[in-house]
């Protein structure tokens, strides 16, 4: 597949359905490959995006050794939903809520890779997916999110009332608009 053939799609589903849209263009190859390079090589197991879109970030996963028995791609757009069926035939895709990944069983998840619009979410959103992320990696996992934003995805109140660190990328240039990647991993206390 093509990493630069989900553009038609993506921006007619921008076009169609500007609301449930949540950037301005697909995220970069670029992007893709620096969240990819977040992934713990000292665990192994599942691998969780939420978000999946057209599929760039998980294209990425898959060049990156993750096996596609071992992906899980999360996805509410139906026309996303069948573009990434039709282009990774041998993932697992969902076409589920993030915060409902609990209700399929899975754990022992190495990370969660996230491209999910977290800035415009309301906090409890983002505690529910987070609480339902790290119930299916246990206390090893790392939640992996870009933000175009100058400062952290979550909301300080929902990273302090999780325990949750975090360590973040240069700025990636080559994506539009620029973003950053953010490794959240719960702190040991």
């Amino acid at each position: 597949m093509s990493l630069q053939s989900g553009l038609p799609l993506f921006l007619g589903q921008l076009i169609r359905s500007p609301q449930k849209i949540s950037a301005i263009a697909p995220s970069s190859v670029a992007l893709a490959r620096r969240m990819a390079m977040e992934l713990p090589q000292d665990r192994s197991g599942p691998v969780v995006e939420l978000g999946a879109g057209t599929g760039k970030i998980t294209q990425a996963l898959l060049e990156c050794g993750v096996t596609p028995k071992d992906l899980h791609a999360f996805e509410l757009n139906e026309e996303f939903v069948d573009r990434l069926h039709t282009s990774f035939p041998d993932i697992h895709v969902h076409h589920n809520k993030a915060q409902d990944m609990g209700q399929l069983g899975l754990n022992n998840v190495r990370a969660v890779v996230s491209g999910l619009p977290f800035l415009s979410m309301p906090g409890s959103v983002q505690i529910a997916i987070l609480r339902a992320s790290f119930r299916a990696m246990g206390p090893d996992g790392v939640y992996i999110q870009f933000t175009y934003g100058p400062k952290s995805p979550v909301q300080e109140r929902v990273a302090k009332a999780l325990a949750l660190t975090y360590t973040k990328s240069e700025t990636i240039w080559a994506n539009l608009p620029p973003a950053r990647v953010y490794s959240f991993r719960r702190s040991m206390v």
